[in-house]
Protein backbone atom coordinates (compact mmCIF):
# COMPACT_ATOMS: atom_id res chain seq x y z
CA UNK A 1 0.00 0.00 0.00
CA UNK A 2 1.82 2.83 -1.03
CA UNK A 3 2.36 5.70 2.19
CA UNK A 4 1.83 9.33 2.00
CA UNK A 5 5.13 10.72 3.55
CA UNK A 6 5.93 13.75 5.62
CA UNK A 7 7.96 16.69 3.43
CA UNK A 8 10.50 18.19 6.12
CA UNK A 9 13.68 19.90 5.38
CA UNK A 10 13.15 19.20 1.40
CA UNK A 11 13.02 15.07 2.29
CA UNK A 12 10.40 12.58 2.15
CA UNK A 13 10.18 10.73 5.65
CA UNK A 14 7.75 7.98 6.16
CA UNK A 15 8.91 6.22 9.29
CA UNK A 16 6.02 6.44 11.88
CA UNK A 17 4.90 4.65 14.40
CA UNK A 18 0.97 5.76 13.42
CA UNK A 19 -0.99 5.35 9.89
CA UNK A 20 -4.28 6.60 9.27
CA UNK A 21 -6.59 5.26 6.15
CA UNK A 22 -6.61 7.19 2.77
CA UNK A 23 -9.91 6.23 1.04
CA UNK A 24 -11.01 6.58 -2.97
CA UNK A 25 -14.96 8.13 -1.83
CA UNK A 26 -15.83 6.54 -5.31
CA UNK A 27 -14.95 2.97 -4.59
CA UNK A 28 -14.96 3.08 -0.76
CA UNK A 29 -11.82 1.54 -0.54
CA UNK A 30 -8.97 2.25 1.40
CA UNK A 31 -5.42 2.64 -1.36
CA UNK A 32 -3.29 4.60 0.74
CA UNK A 33 -2.08 5.38 3.89
CA UNK A 34 -0.78 8.47 5.40
CA UNK A 35 2.22 8.71 8.83
CA UNK A 36 0.71 10.50 11.15
CA UNK A 37 3.04 12.95 13.09
CA UNK A 38 4.54 12.32 17.01
CA UNK A 39 4.95 15.13 18.86
CA UNK A 40 8.98 14.53 17.94
CA UNK A 41 8.33 14.72 14.51
CA UNK A 42 6.54 18.05 14.63
CA UNK A 43 9.35 19.49 16.96
CA UNK A 44 12.06 18.46 13.96
CA UNK A 45 9.72 19.99 11.40
CA UNK A 46 9.62 23.35 13.23
CA UNK A 47 13.39 23.27 14.07
CA UNK A 48 13.83 22.80 10.59
CA UNK A 49 11.62 26.09 9.48
CA UNK A 50 13.42 27.82 12.39
CA UNK A 51 17.04 27.28 10.77
CA UNK A 52 15.68 27.93 7.54
CA UNK A 53 13.94 31.46 8.69
CA UNK A 54 17.48 33.40 8.51
CA UNK A 55 18.45 32.95 5.26
CA UNK A 56 14.87 33.34 3.71
CA UNK A 57 14.26 36.55 4.96
CA UNK A 58 17.61 37.83 3.99
CA UNK A 59 17.05 36.38 0.39
CA UNK A 60 16.20 39.01 -2.21
CA UNK A 61 12.16 40.50 -2.82
CA UNK A 62 13.71 39.68 -6.91
CA UNK A 63 14.95 36.16 -5.56
CA UNK A 64 11.72 34.97 -4.17
CA UNK A 65 9.46 36.45 -7.04
CA UNK A 66 11.21 34.72 -9.22
CA UNK A 67 10.76 31.27 -7.11
CA UNK A 68 7.25 32.09 -7.18
CA UNK A 69 6.92 32.84 -11.26
CA UNK A 70 8.63 29.23 -11.49
CA UNK A 71 6.16 27.45 -9.07
CA UNK A 72 3.34 29.02 -11.65
CA UNK A 73 4.76 27.79 -14.40
CA UNK A 74 5.08 24.23 -13.04
CA UNK A 75 1.92 23.88 -11.65
CA UNK A 76 0.12 25.21 -14.79
CA UNK A 77 2.08 22.42 -16.96
CA UNK A 78 1.36 19.55 -14.02
CA UNK A 79 -2.01 21.04 -13.72
CA UNK A 80 -3.70 17.46 -14.80
CA UNK A 81 -1.27 15.35 -12.53
CA UNK A 82 -2.43 17.26 -9.47
CA UNK A 83 -6.03 17.18 -10.17
CA UNK A 84 -6.18 13.37 -10.78
CA UNK A 85 -4.39 13.06 -7.22
CA UNK A 86 -7.32 15.56 -5.51
CA UNK A 87 -9.95 13.10 -7.44
CA UNK A 88 -8.95 10.17 -5.99
CA UNK A 89 -8.55 11.18 -2.40
CA UNK A 90 -11.27 13.73 -2.33
CA UNK A 91 -13.34 12.69 -4.90
CA UNK A 92 -14.50 16.11 -6.44
CA UNK A 93 -14.73 15.35 -10.32
CA UNK A 94 -11.86 16.48 -12.62
CA UNK A 95 -13.29 20.12 -13.95
CA UNK A 96 -13.92 20.74 -9.86
CA UNK A 97 -10.27 19.37 -9.16
CA UNK A 98 -8.75 21.90 -11.61
CA UNK A 99 -10.67 25.00 -11.32
CA UNK A 100 -9.47 24.57 -7.29
CA UNK A 101 -5.73 24.65 -8.77
CA UNK A 102 -6.74 27.66 -11.07
CA UNK A 103 -8.08 29.15 -8.27
CA UNK A 104 -4.99 28.47 -6.05
CA UNK A 105 -2.85 29.88 -8.75
CA UNK A 106 -4.11 33.72 -8.42
CA UNK A 107 -2.51 33.60 -4.65
CA UNK A 108 0.65 32.40 -6.40
CA UNK A 109 0.31 35.17 -8.92
CA UNK A 110 -0.58 38.02 -6.23
CA UNK A 111 2.79 36.38 -4.26
CA UNK A 112 4.68 37.42 -7.06
CA UNK A 113 4.51 41.48 -6.69
CA UNK A 114 5.85 41.03 -3.30
CA UNK A 115 8.09 43.49 -3.78
CA UNK A 116 5.12 46.41 -4.64
CA UNK A 117 3.43 44.47 -1.47
CA UNK A 118 5.95 44.94 1.19
CA UNK A 119 7.10 48.42 0.38
CA UNK A 120 6.83 50.83 3.41
CA UNK A 121 5.86 54.38 4.13
CA UNK A 122 8.91 57.76 4.42
CA UNK A 123 8.80 60.66 5.47
CA UNK A 124 10.93 62.93 5.48
CA UNK A 125 11.70 66.28 7.70
CA UNK A 126 9.10 65.50 10.23
CA UNK A 127 11.01 67.42 12.51
CA UNK A 128 14.01 69.45 12.02
CA UNK A 129 16.78 66.35 10.30
CA UNK A 130 14.51 63.89 11.36
CA UNK A 131 12.91 61.30 8.60
CA UNK A 132 10.85 58.52 9.32
CA UNK A 133 10.15 55.52 7.71
CA UNK A 134 8.30 51.78 7.88
CA UNK A 135 9.31 48.55 7.02
CA UNK A 136 7.37 45.19 6.82
CA UNK A 137 9.21 41.99 8.91
CA UNK A 138 7.90 38.56 8.80
CA UNK A 139 6.27 37.18 11.84
CA UNK A 140 8.73 34.02 11.70
CA UNK A 141 7.92 30.40 11.50
CA UNK A 142 4.07 30.08 10.23
CA UNK A 143 1.61 27.24 10.75
CA UNK A 144 -0.74 26.44 8.24
CA UNK A 145 -3.40 24.13 9.11
CA UNK A 146 -5.82 23.30 5.94
CA UNK A 147 -8.98 21.34 5.51
CA UNK A 148 -9.99 18.49 3.22
CA UNK A 149 -12.55 19.71 0.91
CA UNK A 150 -9.75 22.01 -0.79
CA UNK A 151 -6.99 20.34 -0.21
CA UNK A 152 -4.53 22.66 -3.22
CA UNK A 153 -6.22 25.80 -3.06
CA UNK A 154 -6.26 26.42 0.49
CA UNK A 155 -2.63 25.86 1.27
CA UNK A 156 -2.14 27.99 -2.07
CA UNK A 157 -3.97 30.43 -0.08
CA UNK A 158 -2.20 30.39 3.27
CA UNK A 159 1.05 29.22 2.34
CA UNK A 160 1.80 32.44 -1.48
CA UNK A 161 1.63 34.82 1.26
CA UNK A 162 3.45 33.61 4.10
CA UNK A 163 6.57 32.67 1.52
CA UNK A 164 6.40 35.33 0.15
CA UNK A 165 6.37 37.57 3.52
CA UNK A 166 9.75 35.76 4.41
CA UNK A 167 8.58 33.74 6.63
CA UNK A 168 8.94 29.93 6.55
CA UNK A 169 5.64 27.50 7.14
CA UNK A 170 4.81 24.48 8.29
CA UNK A 171 2.06 23.00 6.52
CA UNK A 172 -0.45 20.30 8.35
CA UNK A 173 -3.12 19.48 6.06
CA UNK A 174 -6.28 17.57 6.51
CA UNK A 175 -5.38 13.63 7.01
CA UNK A 176 -8.07 12.51 4.87
CA UNK A 177 -6.68 13.94 1.34
CA UNK A 178 -2.95 14.45 1.96
CA UNK A 179 -0.62 14.09 -0.93
CA UNK A 180 -1.40 17.63 -2.36
CA UNK A 181 0.49 19.30 0.27
CA UNK A 182 3.24 16.92 -0.26
CA UNK A 183 3.01 17.43 -4.23
CA UNK A 184 2.57 21.61 -3.76
CA UNK A 185 5.94 21.29 -1.49
CA UNK A 186 8.06 18.93 -4.23
CA UNK A 187 6.44 21.49 -7.03
CA UNK A 188 7.90 24.64 -4.64
CA UNK A 189 11.48 22.62 -3.87
CA UNK A 190 11.77 22.44 -7.75
CA UNK A 191 11.36 25.45 -8.11
CA UNK A 192 14.20 26.72 -5.83
CA UNK A 193 12.64 27.10 -2.59
CA UNK A 194 15.35 26.27 0.04
CA UNK A 195 15.25 23.23 2.48
CA UNK A 196 13.30 23.60 5.64
CA UNK A 197 11.40 26.88 3.85
CA UNK A 198 8.14 24.70 3.44
CA UNK A 199 7.48 21.76 5.51
CA UNK A 200 5.00 19.08 5.69
CA UNK A 201 3.37 17.18 8.27
CA UNK A 202 0.54 14.80 8.88
CA UNK A 203 -1.30 14.25 11.99
CA UNK A 204 -4.39 14.40 13.95
CA UNK A 205 -4.59 16.24 17.45
CA UNK A 206 -1.53 15.38 18.55
CA UNK A 207 0.22 17.49 15.86
CA UNK A 208 -1.69 20.18 16.07
CA UNK A 209 -2.14 20.89 19.54
CA UNK A 210 2.30 21.07 19.26
CA UNK A 211 1.72 23.92 16.40
CA UNK A 212 -0.39 26.05 18.93
CA UNK A 213 1.50 25.37 21.56
CA UNK A 214 5.26 25.53 20.22
CA UNK A 215 7.16 28.58 21.58
CA UNK A 216 8.52 28.93 17.56
CA UNK A 217 5.51 28.96 15.84
CA UNK A 218 4.44 32.59 16.03
CA UNK A 219 1.32 32.38 13.64
CA UNK A 220 -0.95 30.01 12.75
CA UNK A 221 -3.55 30.26 10.11
CA UNK A 222 -6.63 27.86 9.98
CA UNK A 223 -9.54 27.08 8.06
CA UNK A 224 -12.24 24.42 9.44
CA UNK A 225 -15.41 23.89 11.15
CA UNK A 226 -16.63 26.82 13.60
CA UNK A 227 -16.43 25.32 16.97
CA UNK A 228 -12.39 24.00 15.90
CA UNK A 229 -11.88 27.34 14.39
CA UNK A 230 -13.00 29.36 17.84
CA UNK A 231 -11.36 26.79 19.96
CA UNK A 232 -7.71 26.81 17.61
CA UNK A 233 -8.14 30.70 18.26
CA UNK A 234 -7.91 30.69 22.01
CA UNK A 235 -5.65 27.92 22.23
CA UNK A 236 -3.35 29.46 20.07
CA UNK A 237 -3.66 33.04 21.22
CA UNK A 238 -3.24 31.76 25.00
CA UNK A 239 0.25 30.42 23.72
CA UNK A 240 1.08 34.37 22.20
CA UNK A 241 0.25 33.87 18.64
CA UNK A 242 -1.13 35.88 15.76
CA UNK A 243 -3.79 33.64 14.59
CA UNK A 244 -6.53 33.70 11.75
CA UNK A 245 -9.33 31.07 11.98
CA UNK A 246 -12.03 30.65 9.46
CA UNK A 247 -14.72 28.82 10.36
CA UNK A 248 -17.98 27.40 9.21
CA UNK A 249 -20.80 28.94 6.80
CA UNK A 250 -24.71 29.09 6.12
CA UNK A 251 -24.85 30.78 2.94
CA UNK A 252 -28.05 32.37 1.96
CA UNK A 253 -28.97 33.27 -1.73
CA UNK A 254 -31.77 36.12 -1.47
CA UNK A 255 -33.83 35.87 -4.71
CA UNK A 256 -36.60 38.58 -5.50
CA UNK A 257 -39.66 38.30 -7.76
CA UNK A 258 -38.11 40.51 -10.48
CA UNK A 259 -34.97 38.34 -10.98
CA UNK A 260 -34.46 35.98 -13.92
CA UNK A 261 -35.87 32.73 -12.82
CA UNK A 262 -33.87 30.82 -14.97
CA UNK A 263 -30.48 32.21 -14.09
CA UNK A 264 -31.33 32.02 -10.71
CA UNK A 265 -32.29 28.28 -11.25
CA UNK A 266 -28.83 27.60 -13.01
CA UNK A 267 -27.20 29.17 -10.06
CA UNK A 268 -28.80 27.52 -7.32
CA UNK A 269 -28.13 24.51 -8.35
CA UNK A 270 -24.52 24.54 -9.29
CA UNK A 271 -23.66 26.53 -6.12
CA UNK A 272 -25.46 23.87 -3.95
CA UNK A 273 -24.39 20.93 -5.85
CA UNK A 274 -21.21 21.71 -6.74
CA UNK A 275 -18.54 19.67 -5.33
CA UNK A 276 -21.20 18.10 -3.35
CA UNK A 277 -21.73 21.43 -1.15
CA UNK A 278 -18.44 20.50 0.37
CA UNK A 279 -17.40 24.54 0.02
CA UNK A 280 -17.47 26.79 2.61
CA UNK A 281 -19.44 29.19 0.26
CA UNK A 282 -22.08 26.44 -1.04
CA UNK A 283 -25.45 28.53 -1.13
CA UNK A 284 -27.22 26.08 1.59
CA UNK A 285 -29.64 28.24 2.05
CA UNK A 286 -32.16 29.57 -0.63
CA UNK A 287 -34.98 32.58 0.31
CA UNK A 288 -37.68 33.12 -1.98
CA UNK A 289 -39.05 36.21 -1.88
CA UNK A 290 -42.46 36.98 -2.16
CA UNK A 291 -44.60 35.41 -5.04
CA UNK A 292 -41.29 33.58 -6.70
CA UNK A 293 -41.28 30.70 -4.62
CA UNK A 294 -43.36 28.23 -6.06
CA UNK A 295 -41.81 28.87 -10.26
CA UNK A 296 -38.31 28.87 -8.19
CA UNK A 297 -38.59 25.83 -6.46
CA UNK A 298 -40.17 23.97 -9.64
CA UNK A 299 -37.14 25.40 -11.78
CA UNK A 300 -34.89 23.86 -9.59
CA UNK A 301 -36.34 20.30 -9.06
CA UNK A 302 -36.35 20.28 -13.01
CA UNK A 303 -32.41 21.12 -13.23
CA UNK A 304 -31.70 18.29 -10.36
CA UNK A 305 -33.11 15.44 -12.57
CA UNK A 306 -30.56 16.36 -15.38
CA UNK A 307 -27.62 16.59 -12.64
CA UNK A 308 -24.59 13.15 -13.18
CA UNK A 309 -23.37 11.93 -10.22
CA UNK A 310 -20.79 9.77 -10.49
CA UNK A 311 -17.29 8.64 -9.74
CA UNK A 312 -14.94 11.97 -10.66
CA UNK A 313 -12.91 10.50 -13.35
CA UNK A 314 -15.97 10.07 -15.62
CA UNK A 315 -16.14 13.30 -17.77
CA UNK A 316 -19.58 12.83 -17.89
CA UNK A 317 -19.87 13.22 -13.77
CA UNK A 318 -20.97 17.00 -12.47
CA UNK A 319 -20.57 15.66 -9.23
CA UNK A 320 -18.91 12.92 -7.43
CA UNK A 321 -18.81 11.07 -3.77
CA UNK A 322 -18.60 12.79 -0.11
CA UNK A 323 -15.58 12.72 1.41
CA UNK A 324 -16.26 9.73 4.00
CA UNK A 325 -19.24 7.05 4.83
CA UNK A 326 -19.78 8.52 8.11
CA UNK A 327 -19.89 12.01 6.76
CA UNK A 328 -22.33 10.59 3.64
CA UNK A 329 -24.21 9.42 6.56
CA UNK A 330 -24.56 12.72 8.91
CA UNK A 331 -26.03 14.80 5.80
CA UNK A 332 -28.64 11.91 4.90
CA UNK A 333 -29.61 12.01 8.63
CA UNK A 334 -30.10 15.79 7.58
CA UNK A 335 -32.69 14.97 4.93
CA UNK A 336 -34.69 11.48 7.13
CA UNK A 337 -35.48 14.24 10.07
CA UNK A 338 -36.84 17.32 8.02
CA UNK A 339 -39.86 16.51 7.45
CA UNK A 340 -40.24 15.57 11.64
CA UNK A 341 -39.44 19.52 11.78
CA UNK A 342 -42.07 20.55 9.63
CA UNK A 343 -40.41 21.39 6.72
CA UNK A 344 -41.14 19.08 3.21
CA UNK A 345 -38.89 17.32 1.09
CA UNK A 346 -39.29 18.13 -2.59
CA UNK A 347 -36.36 15.85 -3.89
CA UNK A 348 -34.62 12.81 -1.26
CA UNK A 349 -31.32 12.32 -2.06
CA UNK A 350 -31.35 9.57 0.51
CA UNK A 351 -33.43 7.34 -2.90
CA UNK A 352 -30.75 7.42 -5.68
CA UNK A 353 -28.81 4.45 -5.94
CA UNK A 354 -25.25 4.21 -7.11
CA UNK A 355 -24.16 0.74 -8.55
CA UNK A 356 -20.96 1.46 -6.06
CA UNK A 357 -19.47 1.05 -2.89
CA UNK A 358 -18.18 4.69 -2.93
CA UNK A 359 -19.71 7.65 -0.69
CA UNK A 360 -22.53 8.50 -2.79
CA UNK A 361 -25.78 10.25 -1.88
CA UNK A 362 -28.31 12.33 -3.97
CA UNK A 363 -28.88 15.49 -4.57
CA UNK A 364 -31.25 16.89 -2.15
CA UNK A 365 -34.21 19.87 -2.03
CA UNK A 366 -36.28 21.17 1.09
CA UNK A 367 -38.72 23.48 0.84
CA UNK A 368 -40.63 25.37 3.53
CA UNK A 369 -37.37 25.65 5.72
CA UNK A 370 -37.53 27.67 8.76
CA UNK A 371 -35.27 28.73 11.37
CA UNK A 372 -34.43 26.67 14.65
CA UNK A 373 -34.98 23.36 12.46
CA UNK A 374 -31.73 21.21 12.55
CA UNK A 375 -31.53 21.63 8.58
CA UNK A 376 -31.45 25.30 9.11
CA UNK A 377 -29.50 26.16 11.92
CA UNK A 378 -27.07 23.11 11.52
CA UNK A 379 -23.76 23.32 8.90
CA UNK A 380 -24.67 20.72 6.76
CA UNK A 381 -21.53 20.75 4.68
CA UNK A 382 -23.34 18.12 1.72
CA UNK A 383 -25.60 18.64 -0.63
CA UNK A 384 -28.77 19.78 0.50
CA UNK A 385 -30.67 22.76 -0.56
CA UNK A 386 -33.26 24.34 1.64
CA UNK A 387 -35.49 26.85 1.12
CA UNK A 388 -36.83 29.64 3.28
CA UNK A 389 -39.96 31.57 2.18
CA UNK A 390 -39.75 35.12 3.05
CA UNK A 391 -42.61 37.91 2.39
CA UNK A 392 -40.63 40.65 1.66
CA UNK A 393 -37.23 42.51 1.25
CA UNK A 394 -36.53 43.00 4.84
CA UNK A 395 -37.49 39.83 5.71
CA UNK A 396 -35.06 38.01 3.90
CA UNK A 397 -32.20 40.55 5.50
CA UNK A 398 -33.64 40.29 8.60
CA UNK A 399 -33.30 36.67 8.25
CA UNK A 400 -29.71 36.88 6.93
CA UNK A 401 -28.35 38.94 9.64
CA UNK A 402 -29.68 37.32 12.14
CA UNK A 403 -27.78 34.21 11.00
CA UNK A 404 -25.03 33.25 13.23
CA UNK A 405 -23.04 32.92 10.21
CA UNK A 406 -21.90 35.28 7.68
CA UNK A 407 -19.48 34.21 5.27
CA UNK A 408 -20.95 34.70 1.95
CA UNK A 409 -24.37 36.19 0.76
CA UNK A 410 -26.37 36.27 -2.79
CA UNK A 411 -28.82 38.31 -4.13
CA UNK A 412 -30.60 37.49 -7.53
CA UNK A 413 -32.03 40.64 -8.99
CA UNK A 414 -32.45 43.24 -11.92
CA UNK A 415 -33.26 46.24 -9.77
CA UNK A 416 -29.59 47.83 -9.03
CA UNK A 417 -31.04 50.04 -6.25
CA UNK A 418 -32.18 47.02 -4.63
CA UNK A 419 -28.68 45.58 -5.02
CA UNK A 420 -26.81 48.36 -3.48
CA UNK A 421 -29.31 48.64 -0.67
CA UNK A 422 -28.50 45.08 0.10
CA UNK A 423 -25.12 45.53 -0.44
CA UNK A 424 -25.39 48.28 2.48
CA UNK A 425 -27.62 46.01 4.19
CA UNK A 426 -26.33 42.65 4.71
CA UNK A 427 -23.84 41.82 7.67
CA UNK A 428 -21.68 39.24 5.72
CA UNK A 429 -17.97 39.51 4.54
CA UNK A 430 -18.57 38.39 1.12
CA UNK A 431 -21.46 39.38 -1.25
CA UNK A 432 -22.72 38.21 -4.65
CA UNK A 433 -24.98 40.39 -6.86
CA UNK A 434 -26.45 37.67 -9.08
CA UNK A 435 -22.91 35.86 -8.30
CA UNK A 436 -23.73 32.95 -6.01
CA UNK A 437 -20.47 31.99 -4.96
CA UNK A 438 -18.75 35.27 -4.36
CA UNK A 439 -14.90 34.11 -3.71
CA UNK A 440 -12.82 37.32 -4.13
CA UNK A 441 -10.23 37.05 -6.77
CA UNK A 442 -6.33 36.88 -5.49
CA UNK A 443 -5.99 40.87 -5.34
CA UNK A 444 -8.40 41.18 -2.89
CA UNK A 445 -9.19 39.03 0.29
CA UNK A 446 -11.12 35.90 1.27
CA UNK A 447 -13.48 36.19 4.94
CA UNK A 448 -16.47 35.74 6.69
CA UNK A 449 -18.08 37.74 10.01
CA UNK A 450 -19.57 36.70 12.83
CA UNK A 451 -19.12 33.24 13.75
CA UNK A 452 -17.49 32.38 10.14
CA UNK A 453 -14.07 34.18 11.57
CA UNK A 454 -12.06 34.22 14.43
CA UNK A 455 -9.74 37.13 14.18
CA UNK A 456 -8.48 40.57 12.88
CA UNK A 457 -7.89 39.57 9.14
CA UNK A 458 -9.14 37.80 6.56
CA UNK A 459 -7.37 35.48 4.16
CA UNK A 460 -4.62 35.93 1.23
CA UNK A 461 -4.58 38.87 -0.72
CA UNK A 462 -3.70 42.56 1.21
CA UNK A 463 -5.20 41.58 4.68
CA UNK A 464 -2.72 38.19 4.07
CA UNK A 465 0.46 40.48 3.88
CA UNK A 466 -0.49 42.68 7.40
CA UNK A 467 -0.94 39.02 8.65
CA UNK A 468 1.82 37.43 7.72
CA UNK A 469 4.41 40.74 8.57
CA UNK A 470 5.00 42.96 11.82
CA UNK A 471 5.16 46.18 11.41
CA UNK A 472 8.30 48.47 12.34
CA UNK A 473 8.70 52.08 12.19
CA UNK A 474 12.17 53.93 12.48
CA UNK A 475 12.83 57.81 13.18
CA UNK A 476 15.99 58.64 12.18
CA UNK A 477 17.84 61.69 13.29
CA UNK A 478 20.67 63.49 10.98
CA UNK A 479 23.10 66.43 11.99
CA UNK A 480 21.68 69.86 10.72
CA UNK A 481 23.33 69.79 6.83
CA UNK A 482 25.07 73.25 7.55
CA UNK A 483 27.10 71.58 9.78
CA UNK A 484 28.20 69.12 7.47
CA UNK A 485 32.05 68.41 7.21
CA UNK A 486 31.44 67.90 3.67
CA UNK A 487 30.80 71.20 1.47
CA UNK A 488 27.02 70.63 0.69
CA UNK A 489 27.05 74.11 -0.90
CA UNK A 490 24.95 75.31 1.54
CA UNK A 491 24.95 79.50 2.59
CA UNK A 492 26.41 80.24 5.70
CA UNK A 493 23.94 81.78 8.56
CA UNK A 494 25.30 84.56 10.83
Amino acid sequence: MQTIPHFINAQRVSEAERFGPVFNPATGEQEKQVVLASRARVDEAIAAAKAALPGWRATSLARRSGIFFKVREILNRRKPELAAILTSEHGKVLSDAEGEISRGLENIEFATGLSHMLKGEHSEQVSGGIDVHSVRQPVGVVACITPFNFPAMVPLWMIGSALACGNTVLLKPSEKDPSSAVFIAEVFAEAGLPAGVLNVVHGDKEAVDVLLEHQDVKAVSFVGSTPIAQSIYRRAADHGKRVQALGGAKNHMVVLPDADLDMAADAAVSAAYGSAGERCMAVSVLVAVGNIADDLVAAIRSRMADLKIGPGTDPSSQMGPLITAEHRDRVASYVAGAEGEGASVVVDGREQQFDSDGFFIGVSLIDHVKPGMKVYDDEIFGPVLSVVRAETYSDAVRLVNENEFGNGVAIFTRDGGAARQFEFDVEAGMVGVNVPIPVPVGTFSFGGWKNSLFGDTHMYGPDSIRFYTRGKVVTTRWPDPSTSVIDLGFPQVD
